[in-house]
């Protein structure tokens, strides 16, 4: 996955603007105790990212 889409697909779920605060503030079990940003900056691929912040906030599976 694109980060391009990764981005597209958090804005849709949260909204343009809560997307970037959650991605910034939301520390993540599913990530390792990470937030989005960390997880991306430490190498995890954007496909493995939106997959844990699937499950841990419950987006439908027609929007995963």
């Amino acid at each position: 996955m694109r980060l391009t889409i990764f981005w597209e697909r958090m804005a849709d779920h949260f909204g343009a603007g809560y997307a970037e605060s959650f991605a910034k503030d939301h520390v993540m079990a599913e990530l390792g105790g990470r937030t989005v940003h960390e997880a991306l900056d430490a190498g995890w691929e954007a496909k493995d990212v939106w997959r844990a912040v699937c499950s841990a906030v419950g987006v439908p599976a027609e929007k995963r």
